[in-house]
């Protein structure tokens, strides 16, 4: 008998199969397609300080072996996600879920967190620092070693949970910002967020997407993920929760090999609904095929 269980800074979770931010909505619309308690966990839609329509459409493109997308951080503000979205959630799931944050200043990231923080169904936060810093002349927060350290510190400041932060892939050096978080006091980070990307149309000769660019995401960035992933586990003594183009129970054993104590499942889920729960329920299999008696042990095999 196989364990898939995993511990996540302290907390054990059945299986390291979590889906992504953006992904899967508040948890609810998927459990009306089956048991998500099955889940290790989910990171719900990204938050913000207050609501978001989102960008101009259109704002999903498809590509040859992805997606691309540029939503916009829709959603419904934090004060709405705690009256509205939780309650919701939690007839639904009785596991602890992830609270994925965003914020175009470090004060947006510090007020949300802090709203957050007195959730008891909340185990993790997942801060994403892909966003334009409004006060920085509009660069990611994510792309400067500096600026992720300001954003780790405010959350940490004021949250009682583990903070896992996000880390964007447009950078030239993605361990410098994973040791800046690290340093400031992350207890973990979660790699990587999408690629920027674009497709034009060619009738019209104009970008496709309303925004031009958008986030790349789906199985053709997984051999990028799969490098950062094995770079930063060699950087950080934190653990690494890896992303990016994971489709299949052999595609969780690769990441976790190459670093991550837990894989997120992302642009799969819009491909196919049941795309975790057919991971989960093919995991013992898998791991059985590779003669893997506990997940645990295979955590930065391949160093």
């Amino acid at each position: 008998m196989v364990n898939t269980k995993v511990t996540l800074s302290g907390i054990e979770i059945s299986n390291p199969i979590i889906p992504a931010s953006g992904t899967f909505g508040f948890g609810y619309e998927f459990a009306e397609l089956y048991d998500i308690n099955l889940l290790g966990t989910f990171s719900f839609k990204g938050t913000t300080k207050d609501p978001r329509f989102g960008n101009p459409t259109p704002r999903i493109a498809e590509t040859a072996s992805g997606m691309l997308n540029s939503v916009g951080l829709q959603n419904p503000g934090v004060e709405r996600v705690i009256s509205e979205e939780l309650p919701k959630l939690k007839k639904c799931f009785k596991k602890l879920v992830m609270a994925n944050v965003s914020g175009f200043a470090v004060e947006d990231y510090a007020y949300t967190c802090r709203m957050l923080d007195s959730e008891e169904q909340i185990g993790w936060f997942e801060v994403n620092i892909s966003c334009p810093n409004v006060h920085g002349g509009g660069l990611a927060f994510g792309t400067s070693a500096k600026n992720a350290e300001a954003v780790t510190k405010a959350v940490k400041k004021v949250t009682s949970k583990p903070v896992f932060i996000k880390l964007s892939p447009n950078v030239t050096n993605i361990t410098e910002i994973a040791k800046a978080c690290e340093a400031a006091g992350a207890d973990g980070v979660s790699l990587i967020n999408t690629l920027l990307g674009m497709r034009i149309d060619l009738k019209t000769k104009k970008p496709i997407l309303a925004n031009k660019m958008g986030g790349f995401s789906g199985p053709a960035i997984k051999p990028v993920a799969l490098r950062m992933v094995y770079q930063v586990y060699d950087a950080v003594k934190i653990p690494i929760i890896g992303m990016g183009g994971i489709s299949t129970a052999e595609d969780v054993i690769e990441m976790m090999l190459a670093g991550a104590t837990a894989v997120q499942v992302g642009a799969a889920n819009l491909v196919d609904p049941f795309a975790c729960k057919t991971i989960i329920e093919d995991l013992p299999r898998v791991m059985e095929k590779y003669k893997i008696n506990n997940l645990t042990d295979i955590i930065g095999g391949a160093h």
